[in-house]
């Protein structure tokens, strides 16, 4: 669900920047699709890592130099065939197909998928079996941001990372995250308005130009709304309802977990929220 929510405020955020998606698209898939993929051939978990790293090339280096890397790595042919079947894979239904429905990385990404159509975003995510993200710490769901013209590096990249927080010496709690590359970002958002002029800007000579000019924006922190869902099976319609009120310009804090119904009051107390929105049975 957290997942879902992530795509969405990048996605809002385009779209008010003038950003279709007819111009950026998201490439989504799951760590755990390789997981399975190497399970299957008895990889040993200490490759993993180390594999995923050589799967972040693939739009880097040719084919041959990914099965070299990976046969380096100690992998049979048959299991580095098998790997790159998966991995040219573009549709869930056909990985569904190899993996079965039984298995964490369909069931997740099934659940991403239908968060995107409540949440309003289908036409801008896509699955792409041969994304992993080439950091380790990714456990999960992962996704990347391209320009549709493929004439721009990676625009954003996130995921889920649930054993980050012990490297650093803390305790594992469930998380994730996305990172923006903003001077890209910019360049997009140029060319859709100055298309015959190639300009570089730098993100903080754009900042003292905003200052200067008094235009950049003053952000509140107050929550207008809060959504909340009192059931699992309702989450898609509490999505549903936050990217309507996003979409009417109001700040909306959607609450990922299903809680009783005082928990969102509470909520709404200490944000000092001026509407709670629950859906559920009373």
């Amino acid at each position: 669900m957290a997942e879902a929510e992530l795509i969405s405020s990048i996605v809002t955020f385009f779209k008010r920047v003038g950003i279709t998606a007819s111009d950026v698209g998201f490439n989504v898939s799951s760590r755990k699709v390789l997981q399975e993929v190497l399970r299957c051939y008895s990889i040993p978990e200490n490759l993993f890592e180390k594999v995923c790293v050589v799967i972040d090339k693939m739009e880097k280096i040719s084919i041959d130099e990914i099965t070299k890397e990976l046969k380096s790595l100690g992998m049979s042919e048959e299991a580095i065939n098998e790997l790159l079947q998966v991995l040219s894979v573009k549709s869930l239904e056909k990985l569904e197909e190899i993996l079965g429905a039984a298995g964490e990385a369909v069931a997740d990404l099934k659940q991403l998928f239908f968060l995107a159509e409540k949440f309003g975003y289908s036409e801008w995510i896509q699955f792409d079996a041969s994304v992993v993200r080439g950091l380790a710490y990714y456990t999960g769901i992962v996704f990347e941001g391209f320009d549709r013209e493929r004439k721009l590096r990676a625009i954003c990249g996130g995921g889920r990372y649930d054993h980050l927080l012990s490297t650093f010496g803390g305790d594992d709690i469930p998380a994730c995250g996305f990172g923006f590359g903003d001077a890209v970002i910019i360049e997009e958002s140029l060319s859709l308005t100055y298309p015959k002029i190639v300009t570089e800007v730098n993100n903080f000579v754009l900042n003292l130009l905003l200052k200067e000019k008094e235009l950049l924006p003053e952000l509140s922190l107050q929550v207008e709304n809060i959504v909340c869902a009192l059931d699992h099976h309702l989450q898609g319609a509490a999505a549903a309802v936050a990217t309507r009120l996003r979409e009417k310009g109001q700040s909306v804090d959607l609450v990922l977990e299903s809680k009783p119904l005082k928990c969102g009051v509470q909520t709404s107390s200490t944000d000092k929220c001026t509407k709670v929105d629950i859906g559920g049975e009373f």
